[in-house]
């Protein structure tokens, strides 16, 4: 071997045990090229620190690593580079596991192939803090190690019975020093947080569960009330807070920090914690619920109100009442449809009992659990039909001052019935169309659709086949309501009813009225059964109850209009010379002569000298004629 060889072998010798001692050195050691923004080698200890493995700590850029704090770190490597070393205790750095460490850095540039880089030298400042206070505590043991044997065994008996209470509760808790790392930690608190106690003993516990809010937006150590306790010697709470678990998951927390005064000075704060997850969830349920119950609440409200409106309405009866064959049919027409979904259209007279037959239907259905909503669509305006059927919301017209539900949206599940269903608009029947198909419909100034379940029962005094013959009604409306017709005998037609109902309202009202003991006598029914009732059975109703205010004794004093008794002249035999005449004809001859009588009588109709005692009719009678004639009465 020559001389060449033999230092060349010694230069390998030495730079290998260099590398050895740089590689196995117990400090954290990095070489940093702050142009490439890189680390060019790092040892075993800097990994270990960093949390990373060293391959990827090569090909990782600095500035991730101290992203957070890149401008410090960019002020600091300058001044390193200008004045040839540097030390800060001020820089954090990001480890792999997502904790933050604070660190105390010395840092010497050297010059490498003519560039210049940095030698970083890196401790954990908390590792720093805790081995002087176990330095502290091994001068403490040499300078009086008898005295100090008798402190730690009166502290480690208290330290024991503190330990097994501290354990056994079920709060997080921990406590901290004036620096905020903790000297303390139960096992509840770490269990909440999903730590080993020992990993969080000196660690910053802010940057451990409490660096960020609810919505991940960074939470800046001076705003949290847990240090401010070490700060302000303050008692702090927190209400609607969130601390995070090790492995990300955040739960929501109610804590207090309590501050830890010694020799009138503040050396740390004690932290009292409880997960409150379950409790925000019956919360959250007994807001759900309560919510729930108010809209519920709404809705009986409305329903209730629409009850108290019934109220006042004067019901004929609570009962069909009757034996004749119309009735029957009724009865046997009720039973067939009632269970079934049907829309059902009743065809009748006024005051005939259309709305009492509709009640029998919805009794008899499987919907009686849920109401019968009715509308008298005869007494809405037509600018509030929509409003009246569908509800509106607050403001979506002058007026709306509230929220309201519809007559549709109160007989969910029940009954609507939509009493003089030919008097709706034509404009809104494509609407009303619209729910009976598809159940659906918005409230007026609301996009949300909302859907039924309800069934219709409709009714009506006109001849809704000439309503759609002249377009003033919607055929595929009347086809859906007409699903299955009932007809609605008038009084007149079911004669033998009339003293199975003046008894029952003479003792429905007798009762009202607090006037009992009152009875019908056969030439009372003989003479109900020959009038006309051109009011039906509302007119019935009226007149008993007219009977029952104005008769003295147990007789009623029926005051019902007897037929004329005017002799009218003999008819004369047609001649084949008179001129046939057409209904219409007929009809406009008719209309005259009432016309010219009302003249006569200077617009007067009842009474003496008026129109129907020129004309030898009754004043019902004429006022029925009037409306057939369509008469107007100025």
């Amino acid at each position: 071997m020559n001389e060449a060889d033999s230092l060349s072998g010694w230069a390998d010798l030495a730079y290998s045990s260099r590398h050895m001692v740089f590689e196995h050195c117990a400090e954290a050691i990095a070489l940093l090229n702050p142009y490439a923004d890189r680390l060019v080698d790092l040892n075993i200890a800097a990994c270990k620190l960093l949390g990373y493995p060293r391959q990827e700590l090569l090909e990782l850029p600095v500035s991730k690593l101290f992203g957070h704090q890149l401008a410090d770190l960019i002020v600091f490597t300058q001044a390193v580079m200008d004045k040839g070393r540097g030390w800060s205790d001020e820089l954090s750095c990001n480890c792999k596991s997502g904790e933050r460490i604070e660190l105390e850095i010395s840092a010497t540039t050297l010059q490498v192939k003519g560039e210049q880089q940095l030698i970083l030298v890196m401790r954990e400042l908390s590792l720093q803090k805790y081995q002087r206070d176990q330095a502290d505590t091994e001068r403490t043991m040499r300078g009086g190690l008898i005295e100090w044997r008798n402190i730690l065994n009166l502290f480690q008996e208290n330290e024991r019975d503190n330990q097994l209470l501290l354990s056994s509760v079920g709060d997080g808790i921990y406590s901290i020093d004036s620096e905020g790392l903790a000297t303390f930690v139960n096992p509840a608190c770490a269990r909440m947080l999903g730590w080993e106690t020992q990993d969080m003993i000196g660690k910053n516990i802010h940057r451990i569960h409490h660096h960020t809010h609810a919505d991940g937006s960074h939470y800046p150590v001076e705003q949290c009330p847990i240090y401010k306790a070490v700060h302000d010697g303050v008692i702090h709470e927190g209400r609607q807070e969130i601390f995070w678990r090790r492995d990300g998951s955040s739960f929501p927390v109610e804590f207090t920090s309590t501050p830890v005064i010694s020799d009138g000075r503040i050396v740390g704060a004690v932290v009292v914690f409880r997960d409150i997850t379950e409790r925000r969830s019956t919360e959250n349920q007994l807001q759900s619920a309560l919510e729930e119950l108010k809209v519920l609440k709404d809705r009986l409200e409305e329903q209730n109100a629409y009850l108290q409106e019934e109220i006042h309405i004067e019901h004929n009866y609570r009962e069909i009442v009757g034996q004749s064959e119309p009735i029957k049919k009724i009865i046997r027409q009720i039973d067939v449809v009632a269970p079934t979904d049907a829309s059902v259209l009743i065809n009748g007279e006024s005051g005939t009992g259309k709305e009492l037959i509709a009640r029998a239907i919805h009794q008899a259905s499987r919907r009686n659990g849920h109401p019968l909503i009715r509308v008298n669509c005869a007494a809405i305006p037509a600018e509030l039909f929509e409003s009246e059927f569908f509800g509106h919301i607050r403001g979506a017209f002058t007026g709306a001052v509230r929220d309201r539900v519809g007559r549709f949206e109160l007989a969910d599940g029940g009954t609507l019935f939509l009493d003089e269903i030919g008097e709706i608009p034509l404009e809104l029947q494509s609407k009303l169309l619209r729910v009976l198909q598809e159940g659906q419909f918005e409230r007026v100034g609301e996009e949300r659709t909302r859907k039924v379940d309800v069934r219709i029962v409709a009714a009506t005094n006109r001849d809704l086949r000439q309503e759609v013959a002249t377009k003033h009604f919607r055929e595929d409306l009347y086809f859906r309501l007409n699903v299955f017709p009932i007809q609605s005998p008038a009084l007149r037609d079911r004669l033998m009813d009339i003293g199975a109902l003046a008894a029952h309202f003479l003792k429905q009202t007798g009762k009202r009225l607090n006037m009992p003991g009152r009875r019908l006598r056969n030439s009372d029914i003989e003479r109900l059964q020959r009038y006309s009732w051109p009011g039906n059975i509302r007119e019935l109703q009226n007149v008993i109850e007219r009977a029952l205010i104005t008769s003295i004794g147990a007789d009623l004093n029926l005051d019902l209009p007897d037929e004329p008794k005017t002799s009218l002249p003999a008819p004369q035999q047609p001649s084949s010379e008179v001129a046939i005449m057409t209904d219409a004809q007929i009809r406009e001859l008719e209309r005259s002569n009432m016309q010219a009588a009302l003249k006569a009588a200077d617009g007067k109709l009842f009474g003496k000298g008026g129109a129907a005692q020129l004309l030898g009719l009754k004043p019902t009678t004429l006022a029925s004629r009037f409306k057939r004639l369509e008469i107007k009465l100025e």
